[in-house]
């Protein structure tokens, strides 16, 4: 049995996925949402890779170096050692320009003796559409397609480039690089041209590590979950991919697979209150003003989610010839949920817009801007909030009065007066306020199930749903309220197993999920520690933390049996919320008066 037992790396343009034993299995060039060049996790057979091959006597070791997004692998067999080390280049240039190039550079060390492996290079571009063909240009490797679509890559080595290109055994004897880049160098490739980019690289991420807000506990699970969201960030754009991949199975051999790399709205107002509780302000300010320029001024749809450069048209393909991760069909590229009429985003929306005035200063014109747009979404929602839609899970199946797509309703509205009372707006605000407590009425009534003791998944159901547990982080409800409570207690009872959280147990059109969603465990951790079960919180979320791969990396899914990481990876929302949790354990948030005993 597999796990996802890979590191990443990137640099604001693209990342690659490394595997525990040091090969590329993944990488899509020259951005998050290009066609793949190694695709080996989608396809063992075809998907192509980058790795150095080593006899079984050797042990492999590999972990990141200090505070950076640069991977070390090293292989030791007692007598021969070497350390593979593996980053995309990013760093500042005089100018105040970034230097991040769509390059992975792999520095290789000699450590000790005389270290022997082959390198399997084989790269497949276009997805392995069509056949790539390898050829030794004497300065570099070039890999190119000649049918359908043409593309190329190019690799530079102080290392033989026949035997790369043969695969033959190479005995280490000195230091090495091997330079892996989409366009063809202008300038001579060298090792020492490398090992500078190496420490310019691993400085850059040091200076931007030390910009991090630092915790009082679980400091270095937090840091490297911000280090995950800022390896997922366009630079060009500001926006937060969800995960770095597409059709990772939620489950095995089932048909839950989809393409993560895109930008959700959903996941706007946590990245921007996340990362400037971090400290990293910026980061923050740009994706900002990326969702901000998605948000059209009048009566243009809204979509839950767009692509890395704001494409607004994600449609769904599918790639037949490749047969999925561990035989898990299809393999899609895009994503039909684009389409989707999801209720929730509205008040996504507003509470992003009130993270910018609470937050950050802003200009007069801006304001205008942004007054304008709240007025036009509490316009939009007075009108929808009533309708069904297909939920924060993107149902295929048929709209339902969700209560999580209810509770953002509410929150549009609550932060338009919000944000109008800090523009010292008097306008539209009592009937603004009306238009909130017939919302608030309508959830406290039809919302909640006597009978189940608990907020449902939606109107007139016995289902819950772990996205309820989002309504006192949301403001609908205090921590100490019985209501909150009795839902906490009532989730735990209908969806916990052991240990592990399902996003909801009632069939979907794809069957009952059979692994957890890491989030909602965190959404569940985060609630009991607010409703006073400081403790038991505790214990679960270092239990959790457990099931995270040798790195300390989340995907999107655990599976309840086995424990195994499943679906895209990494994925953005589960660092999101483990930095949220850990950060509320840090601070010790909950005043002694609302702790219940457990």
């Amino acid at each position: 049995m597999e796990n996802l037992d890979y590191g990443i790396i990137g640099n604001g343009k693209s990342a690659a996925l490394v595997s525990k034993t040091g090969s590329i299995d993944w990488c899509c060039l020259p951005h998050f949402n290009s066609a793949g060049v190694f695709s080996k996790l989608l396809d063992k057979e075809i998907g192509g890779s980058f790795s150095l091959d080593v006899t079984d006597d050797y042990a492999i070791i590999q972990e990141y170096l200090w505070k950076t997004n640069i991977l070390s692998t090293v292989y030791d067999n007692g007598e021969d050692a070497f350390q593979l080390i593996d980053f995309m280049p990013r760093y500042q240039k005089e100018d105040g320009s970034y230097y991040s190039p769509p390059d992975i550079i792999r520095f290789i060390r000699l450590l000790k003796g005389s270290p022997s492996f082959k390198v399997k290079y084989d790269p497949r571009l276009d997805f392995s559409h069509q056949k790539t063909f390898n050829e030794n240009k004497g300065d570099y490797i070039k890999s190119f397609t000649e049918e359908g679509k043409y593309e190329s890559l190019y690799l530079y080595s102080s290392l033989d480039l026949d035997k790369i290109r043969n695969y033959e055994e190479i005995t280490l004897e000195s230091n090495a690089y091997m330079l892996l880049g989409y366009h063809e160098k202008l300038i001579n490739q060298s090792l020492d041209r490398s090992y500078l980019k190496f420490q310019r690289t691993k400085t850059y991420w040091m200076n931007w590590s030390e910009k991090t807000t630092h915790y009082t506990s679980y400091n270095e699970e937090i840091l490297r979950s911000a280090l995950v969201l800022k390896a997922l960030t366009f630079e060009k754009s500001g926006a937060v991919l969800a995960a770095a991949t597409t059709s990772l199975p939620e489950t095995i051999g089932e048909e839950r697979n989809w393409d993560y790399r895109f930008c959700w709205i959903r996941d706007a107002s946590m990245v921007i209150k996340v990362m400037a509780g971090l400290g990293h302000t910026k980061s923050a300010k740009d994706f900002l003003q990326f969702i901000i320029n998605l948000i059209p001024h009048k009566d243009e749809k809204i979509q839950i989610m767009y692509g890395i450069n704001g494409e607004k048209d994600l449609t769904e393909q599918i790639l037949t010839h490749l047969n999925g991760y561990e035989g898990s069909k299809p393999v899609r590229i895009g994503n039909a949920a684009y389409i989707q009429k999801q209720n929730d985003i509205y008040g996504i929306l507003m509470e992003v817009i009130y993270q910018q005035f609470i937050q950050f200063e802003t200009s007069l014109e801006n304001s205008e801007e942004l007054w304008t747009i709240t007025r036009g979404i509490v316009k939009i929602v007075e009108a929808h909030w009533k309708q069904p839609d297909k939920g924060i899970w993107e149902l295929r199946t048929e709209d339902r009065h969700f209560v999580f797509s209810k509770l953002l309703c509410w929150v549009a509205i609550d932060r338009a007066i919000r944000i109008g009372e800090i523009l010292r707006k008097g306008i539209n605000d009592e009937k603004w306020k009306a238009l909130r407590t017939e919302i608030y009425n309508d959830i406290y009534e039809k919302g909640w199930n006597e009978e189940v003791g608990a907020y449902t998944q939606s109107y007139g159901s016995k289902d819950l749903d772990a996205s309820t547990l989002l309504m006192e982080q949301y403001g609908f409800i205090k921590a100490r309220d019985p209501r909150f409570v009795s839902t906490v207690k009532a989730t735990e009872k209908q969806l916990c197993r052991d240990g592990l959280l399902y996003r909801y147990k009632n069939q979907d059109d794809f069957g009952t999920p059979s692994s957890s969603f890491t989030i909602c465990t965190f959404w569940f951790i985060d609630s009991l520690y607010k409703i006073g079960e400081r403790e038991r919180a505790k214990e679960m979320f270092d239990k959790l933390l457990s099931y995270s791969n040798h790195l300390g990396l989340f995907s999107e899914d655990i599976d309840f049996e086995t424990k195994r990481l499943l679906g895209n990876f990494p994925q953005a929302y589960s660092h999101l919320a483990l930095i949220e949790t850990a950060a509320n354990f840090s601070k010790g948030l909950i005043p002694e008066e609302d702790l219940i005993p457990s």
